[in-house]
């Protein structure tokens, strides 16, 4: 009984030291804060449902972020079917909204939600969670090489589409993104993210 005393403490020591990190990190990635809190406290859930487990988990956070991230990518999955009626007009998307952020953070999340998936994952876990090159690459299971690509196509596609000046609509971001590079990078403030409720 000790052990699994242990183990919840353990849970409740992570909740307090990385859930606004990690909802920061999921907001920036699906756009939507109050999913983005259900997928960590689901995360954390499952850590409760079997604390001992847990607490042989070397970094606990890396372990709640990816629950979290594959419970992001199984609900994208499922929502396939309703994001294909929306865009054919059968079905209307409800309205969203989220109380009290700054209009700078709602462009960037916006901006964030245009790249692909695996582009704004990238991007969301070295800029939002400071995870390094060669953390992300072994997060996400690819090549350092790939995690390079990916934020520097990320970054300019970025600048591309919170700069002030009217995005190409000929270019596709969900692609491979801009075939020009801008001359100058914007880095978005990423800061208020990190922040976030």
């Amino acid at each position: 009984m000790g052990e699994e005393l242990e183990a919840r403490e353990a849970v409740r020591d992570a909740y307090e030291a990385h859930y606004r990190r990690l909802v920061a990190a999921l907001y920036a990635l699906t756009g939507d804060h109050a999913e983005a809190q259900d997928l960590v406290q689901e995360a954390y859930a499952r850590a409760l449902a079997r604390p001992r487990q847990f607490l042989d988990v070397a970094d606990p956070e890396a372990w709640l972020r990816t629950v979290a991230m594959n419970l992001a990518r199984t609900r994208w999955r499922r929502r396939r079917l309703f994001d294909t009626l929306v865009r054919s007009g059968r079905v209307a998307r409800p309205v969203e909204s989220v109380p009290g952020v700054d209009p700078n953070r709602v462009a960037l999340v916006a901006a964030l939600q245009q790249l692909s998936q695996a582009t704004r994952e990238t991007i969301v876990l070295h800029h939002l969670a400071d995870m390094s090159v060669h953390e992300v690459a072994d997060a996400l299971g690819v090549p350092v090489g790939t995690v390079k690509a990916r934020l520097s196509r990320g970054r300019a596609m970025l600048a591309t589409l919170l700069s002030d000046t009217e995005a190409d609509p000929r270019i596709d971001y969900r692609a491979d993104g801009p075939r020009r590079r801008p001359a100058a990078l914007a880095q978005p403030d990423v800061q208020e993210l990190r922040d976030a409720p």
